[in-house]
């Protein structure tokens, strides 16, 4: 059997967790780097919705990042992500929903004209600010899904102004973005994949 088809974009926050779930089950696939300005018809032919991560497997297509993560987990969870409280579910969610939403209105806020920025970074410092009452070093008492699935998209929003996010009153949030950013886990997802070209077979992941 051939390993499963993995079209990533190396800096996609959906995309990277996907890669943190496969490289800490050690499922192997066939991960292959597009750029989302011009993506492949091969890839678009295997995506429903045209977006990364999107797995291929001899099951079918998994088209959405967390379903990926819970195919590799489910698989093999050498480290324990899937026992996770019922809580975590709901971090995933917020995160999912009105955080990435108010995320994209500040970061490409000249593509919503019509929205006001600083309504929506209000919504993601309300976030931030809730996430900062419930760590103590993890969301629960060690590293779970729940971490991993939100931690990329924490990345995306800190990287906006990062001098301004370190100045905020978010220690431990802080310090939760600087051991994941520090990690070996994210260094092991992180490395410049070179570009798919088309009728060559991908990289050998993780």
């Amino acid at each position: 059997m051939s390993a499963p088809v993995l079209w990533s974009f190396r800096r996609c926050p959906y995309a990277i967790r996907a890669r943190l779930a496969i490289q800490s089950s050690g499922v192997r696939v066939d991960l292959r780097e597009i750029l989302l300005r011009e993506k492949p018809s091969e890839f678009l032919a295997a995506s429903p919705s045209g977006t990364v991560p999107c797995l291929v497997t001899d099951q079918g297509v998994i088209d959405e990042s967390l379903e990926i993560m819970a195919w590799a987990l489910h698989q093999r969870d050498p480290e324990g992500w899937l026992d996770m409280p019922q809580g975590g579910v709901d971090w995933i969610a917020r995160c999912d929903g009105p955080f990435k939403q108010a995320l994209d209105r500040v970061k490409y806020a000249s593509r919503y004209p019509d929205q006001n920025p600083e309504t929506h970074l209000a919504t993601a410092c309300a976030f931030l600010g809730d996430l900062d009452a419930q760590l103590d070093g993890w969301l629960f008492a060690r590293p779970t899904l729940a971490d991993m699935a939100v931690l990329p998209f924490i990345r995306q929003f800190a990287f906006i102004d990062k001098a301004w996010f370190d100045a905020q009153p978010w220690p431990k949030v802080q310090d939760w973005l600087a051991r994941f950013l520090t990690s070996e886990g994210l260094a092991l997802v992180m490395p410049k994949y070179p570009r798919w070209e088309e009728g060559k077979p991908g990289q050998p992941f993780p």
